[in-house]
């Protein structure tokens, strides 16, 4: 991992704590005497760290370089970062993460799995890749839970709880098979929904599966793309087993 790396790391880590509420840059500049643009520019990406800076920070927020590492794989995997399209074995274990972890990390940490869960190969095998070339830098394959608030707008292809495998290497709007319309994980705010996704005008339209409830119309912010609000399609549903 090169210095780039590292800050972009440091980064993200910063970005997913600022959603869950723990820290933020006003805090962060009152913790390091750094100034507030300072830090607001470095997390929008239009600047980097000194040593010193990154230093601070990492002290601050109680981060060591080990944490920023990718977690390592379960035994499934044959070399840490494999890709499971192109493992042997039966079962490929992919983590289940928070909501926001899935968002906005692009690697997978030890810390950020909540467990590992075994899924058969066969079902992520030779799926295409759509997506820019930073986002072929993330790892692929998370599960994310799905509690029965977020679930209701899409019964009953989804029920409450069900575990959701997502393909963030797949950010097109383009259908992965003619005729079929994509399902998504997208970013509505902070908040990671379950939805179908267009793009009309300019803006992404996410429709749920119950025609009453009203479609939500987003505007990508200055600097983001309209497929940067999708964290990635969705390859694989498990509903509760007797649902």
């Amino acid at each position: 991992m090169d210095f780039t790396q590292l800050q972009d790391r440091v980064r993200l880590e910063l970005l997913r704590r600022i959603e869950r509420g723990t820290v933020s840059v006003s805090l962060l500049a009152r913790q390091t005497g750094v100034g507030q643009p300072h830090i607001s520019n470095f997390l929008h990406g239009r600047r980097g760290l000194s040593l010193r800076t990154l230093d601070l920070i990492l002290a601050a927020q109680h981060l060591d370089v080990a944490d920023l590492l990718p977690a390592r794989r379960e035994a499934a995997f044959h070399d840490e970062g494999s890709d499971p399209t192109e493992s042997n074995v039966q079962n490929v274990q992919i983590p289940l993460v928070p909501h926001a972890v899935a968002i906005f990390e692009p690697y997978m940490r030890t810390t950020s799995a909540q467990a590992m869960l075994p899924f058969p190969s066969d079902a992520l095998k030779g799926l295409e890749a759509r997506c820019s070339s930073s986002r072929k830098h993330w790892d692929r394959f998370v599960a994310v839970r799905i509690g029965a608030e977020d679930a209701r707008a899409m019964e009953p292809v989804l029920q409450p709880e069900a575990l959701v495998v997502l393909d963030r290497h797949y950010t097109s709007f383009n259908p992965y098979r003619e005729g079929e319309t994509n399902l998504y994980a997208a970013r509505l705010g902070s908040h990671l929904v379950i939805r179908y996704a267009q793009f009309q005008a300019g803006r992404v339209v996410l429709r749920a599966h119950r025609a009453q409830i009203k479609a939500d119309v987003l505007e990508p912010e200055p600097g983001e793309t309209a497929n940067d609000l999708l964290v990635g399609r969705v390859v694989l549903i498990v509903n509760r087993l007797g649902t």
